[in-house]
């Protein structure tokens, strides 16, 4: 008679992820998810903000040196947590499991929702080159009070339907979607450089545009409003940790993680600067204040309305890889806290065929369309106001974990320690203050989503549920 336990029928293993993202593809998710809304979208804003042409690319080149920093900690984080969720990792092994629960919450909405949401509202700004209804200044129904107007028009439909397409794509395995991933990424870059090039060597801007202030639509000083448009910059350079949240799924990620963060970060800075040197060689200022789509500006500008045209079509296009990254790296935030008991149990389920957090992917979806109404400015400074605090804090981490026994130290955050994370983090810490104090608005609603997390944990969580593991 065969015994109990040679009986008893072993319990079939639950499909997990696996590790088959290298360092081209790594690196590729860390470009893509930073080229985008930010340095394709973002520059009209700061130079009505700003109002200099000197001090918007300085404010491209410190935002550049944070992103660095940030980079490097994370890598040391990464290093020694190699696993999939970023923040929500780090966070909760650090100060509990009540603040990894709201970095991950505030990742659902501010992270990666509101990012997609606003690459995806870029993408049909671009298109609006071809097609003016789907410009969001042409939506055809408005509603809301005057500060905070929702829309909804061409540019919210055409968003949401990359939104969807991009979420279904994404469902069937990270394979695919990483040589998807590549392509978009390798079209990208020869967009940008395509621009630079061609833009210095042969289209008709001029040298004098760098000495042609714009007029400022702010009474804010110059001083305190820089720290608020870095909230604009921290959106363009917010990319620089994308491979921290695949880490499970990156190979030798000890290796592979440190160097594409820093090689995918320092490449994008680079870029950053020579984009905006010609955005303002080929436009004055004072002509690019309040543009989204600055991009066709700036190619209009540089080689006529024909040739505009297809590069129109072209930032369109490099528009999906940054959908596309975070439409992929988001549900991976989503399952690791499901796995921990700190988000929806559906979120930790992985398909057994396509070994893709399915659940988490098509809820992510969902918000993200809802959210393609909110004011891309608005939606901007939220955006930046959360992911500058909760990087931050982060980065803060360190402090804690480098305390402990057999932490693996990277030379490049101890060269000089602490000045690497401290920098971080004095920059963070003075942004916050001044968007406390000069974008109350922005900041309350910001301070609401994260309380709400907060108490949402606690009533909906019993403390021993936690993994801290």
């Amino acid at each position: 008679m065969a015994s109990s336990a040679s009986g008893a029928q072993a319990q079939p293993q639950a499909p997990e992820l696996l590790r088959q993202i290298g360092l081209i593809s790594a690196s590729a998710l860390v470009v893509s998810n930073m080229i985008g809304t930010g340095v394709f979208g973002t520059t009209g804003f700061l130079a009505g903000d700003l109002g200099s042409p000197s001090i918007v690319l300085w404010i491209w080149v410190v935002g550049a040196l944070c992103a660095l920093l940030g980079a490097f900690c994370y890598s040391e984080l990464g290093v020694n947590f190699p696993s999939s969720g970023g923040e929500f990792v780090y966070l909760t092994q650090a100060y509990g499991p009540t603040w990894g629960f709201m970095t991950g919450w505030v990742s659902f909405f501010a992270g990666f929702s509101g990012p997609i949401a606003l690459a995806a509202l870029a993408f049909s700004e671009y298109l609006g080159y071809f097609w003016p209804g789907l410009k969001q200044a042409n939506a055809q129904y408005s509603f809301g009070p005057e500060w905070f107007t929702l829309k909804l028009g061409g540019a919210q439909l055409a968003a949401s339907l990359l939104i969807a397409v991009l979420t279904v794509i994404n469902l069937f395995g990270v394979k695919p979607v990483a040589a998807i991933q590549n392509a978009l990424t390798a079209n990208k870059l020869a967009v940008i450089f395509g621009l630079i090039f061609f833009g210095l060597a042969a289209g008709t801007g001029s040298w004098d545009h760098f000495n042609q202030p714009a007029t400022r639509w702010t009474t804010k000083s110059i001083e305190a409003q820089f720290f608020i448009s870095l909230f604009f910059i921290y959106l363009s350079y917010s990319g620089w940790n994308a491979a921290t949240y695949v880490a499970e799924e990156i190979q030798q990620p000890a290796k592979t993680l440190p160097r594409a963060l820093a090689f995918g970060t320092g490449a994008v800075a680079i870029l950053y600067l020579l984009l905006n040197v010609v955005f303002i060689y080929a436009v004055p200022l004072e002509k690019m204040k309040g543009e989204i789509a600055i991009g066709s500006l700036a190619a209009s500008a540089l080689f006529g309305p024909a040739v505009s045209g297809v590069f129109a079509a072209l930032f369109a296009v490099s528009l999906t890889s940054t959908v596309n990254a975070m439409v992929t790296i988001g549900p991976r935030v989503y399952y690791a806290m499901a796995k921990n008991g700190a988000f929806l149990a559906m979120a930790a389920e992985v398909h057994p065929q396509w070994r893709t957090p399915v659940s988490a992917i098509l809820l992510q979806g969902v918000v993200t369309i809802v959210m393609t109404l909110t004011p891309f400015p608005s939606l901007v400074m939220f955006v930046g106001f959360l992911l500058n605090f909760f990087a931050t804090v982060t980065v803060a981490s360190l402090f804690i974990f480098r305390k402990r026994p057999g932490w693996q130290k990277l030379p490049v955050v101890s060269f000089a320690w602490p000045l690497v994370p401290l920098g971080f983090i004095l920059v963070g810490a003075w942004m916050t203050i001044f968007g406390f104090t000069l974008q109350p608005r922005v900041a309350v609603t910001a301070a609401v989503i994260v309380a709400a997390g907060a108490l949402l944990f606690h009533f909906t969580r019993k403390p021993q549920e936690i993994n801290h593991a």
